[in-house]
């Protein structure tokens, strides 16, 4: 029996069930592309699937539409599969488990995927519905947009003429957004040398961190396990010799790493021990909002392995303790928004280097490019290197738009109010879009979404009927 029957509104929510079946992690996307092929060929739709595993599905217009400018909507079929600690499901291989309490649908163990799932469901629903009225439509469905927009920035674009595009990818309701940072994804790489060491192997660890997006939620402050083993190590090091083993943490670079842990090789545990208790009293305290769960821990080990040797370790201490994080400036122009950030999303250790992953993000591309800058010389003065592996362009505003306008008259009529005209500072594919279509008129929008890159992560109910209606009754007035 399906968990969502009978829920508002309905042909949404019954397709956003449907995907939630399908496996659909980033660089997992094929049966979920499959899935959307084989839905516009059972309703004689014309469709584009690519190599990439977009895919692209066209609907004529409605009867007296036909005249009007054609609209995309558009939103990404991949998710970010994080779980629980303890929950064995294979994401890989198993879809998601849902269930509703009170005006929320989560997932049992894991993330939900209504980022961007609800977007893909809410296209469904209007291709499906030969009632609801439009002008042309051109359904774009990207692949890979949490691991660096790969299917956006792999579209071919020539077959597409909209003039507007509806991005159903943003996460809270009653904010229409016009713009959206860009980014640089790097990979900084530090080459280690190994050598015996005699002393105490213990493994140390940060767990119970909350995490979340790294760029939605990087203003609240949230530890960042990455940052906080590296302080910790730091402070051990402070205390007694030490040589690094191996360092981890995170599993994504656009999610804040919640857990992290090192394995290391001490002279004096027992100073080792002394300098985790101070810190882990000292976090507890200034995470006491944010992260009340931290906890910072000290155990025994064992380890074949050779240790770093002492420069090598010492480099690597300083890399995790000084490379900068989290939020570099604020907007000047819109209050409250975080104009430039960066997120240490992920460590790990091989034989010969340490890596970390980390994610520039900036609504301005030459501040983008100096923190991202900064970042590259402190690992190649500790004798690294940094390499970008992909990065994007800013979808700057717009000042004249018919699209804006037109939505926000919806709004205030749906609601008796004034929407939320701003900024994103998280990457959404209408900067991609834009790039290779200038003519695009776009706006970002969605119902509300909590906690998103997390297993805490919901998809309010009402919200997404209210959301569901400005999305139809703009589509009306657009033809």
């Amino acid at each position: 029996m399906r968990v969502l029957s009978g829920l508002e509104p309905k042909g949404v929510l019954r397709f956003f069930e449907e995907i939630a079946a399908i496996p659909h992690g980033s660089h997992n996307t094929r049966a979920i592309s499959d899935y959307l092929a084989d839905f516009a060929r059972a309703r004689g739709l014309r469709f584009r699937q690519d190599a990439a595993d977009n895919v692209i599905i066209w609907k004529d217009a409605s009867p007296g539409y036909e005249d009007a400018p054609a609209v995309m909507l558009q939103g990404h079929m991949d998710m970010v599969c994080e779980k629980a600690p303890g929950c064995e499901k294979d994401m890989a291989r198993e879809g998601l488990e849902l269930f509703v309490e009170g005006d929320e649908i989560g997932a049992r163990g894991t993330t939900l995927g209504a980022d961007d799932g609800i977007a893909v469901a809410m296209a469904l629903a209007v291709l499906d519905d030969d009632a609801i009225a439009h002008g042309p439509l051109e359904c774009l469905f990207t692949a890979d947009e949490e691991v660096g927009m790969l299917g956006a920035q792999a579209l071919d674009c020539g077959d597409l003429k909209a003039r507007y595009l509806l991005n159903i990818d943003s996460a809270e309701e009653g904010v229409l957004t016009v713009s959206c940072a860009g980014s640089a994804r790097m990979l900084c790489t530090l080459p280690v040398t190994r050598a015996p060491y005699a002393g105490t192997t213990l493994r140390l660890a940060v767990r119970g961190l909350f995490g979340g997006h790294s760029g939605e939620e990087i203003h609240r402050g949230r530890g960042n396990a990455n940052l906080l083993l590296g302080r910790a190590l730091q402070a051990v090091a402070d205390r007694t010799e030490l040589r690094l083993i191996r360092a981890e943490g995170g599993s994504k670079d656009n999610a804040i790493p919640r857990e992290a842990e090192a394995l290391l090789r001490v002279k004096d545990p027992e100073a080792a021990q002394s300098a985790v208790s101070a810190l882990d009293a000292a976090l507890r305290r200034e995470l006491q909002l944010t992260d009340p769960g931290v906890s910072l821990s000290l155990s025994p080990a064992e380890s074949g392995e050779l240790p770093m040797t002492e420069e090598s370790s010492r480099r690597s201490l300083c890399f995790l303790f000084c490379v900068p994080n989290g939020v570099q400036s604020m907007s000047p122009s819109v209050p409250g928004l975080v104009q430039s950030s960066l997120n240490l999303g992920q460590l790990r250790t091989e034989a010969d280097c340490l890596r970390a992953r980390i994610m520039v993000r900036s609504g301005v591309n030459s501040l983008r490019d100096e923190t991202a800058r900064r970042v590259a010389l402190l690992a190649e003065t500790l004798g690294g290197r940094a390499e970008i592996s992909t990065a994007y362009s800013a979808w700057e505003y717009r000042p004249d738009s018919p699209l804006r306008e037109t939505m926000v008259q919806v709004f205030r009529e749906l609601y008796g109010k004034e929407p939320r005209v701003t900024g994103l500072h998280a990457g959404l594919e209408c900067g991609v879009l834009t790039g290779k279509m200038p003519w695009l008129d776009c706006i970002s929008f969605a119902p509300d979404l909590l906690n998103i890159h997390t297993p805490c992560e919901r998809l309010r109910i009402a919200s997404t009927q209210r959301v569901w209606a400005l999305l139809l009754e703009t589509l009306r007035r657009l033809g």
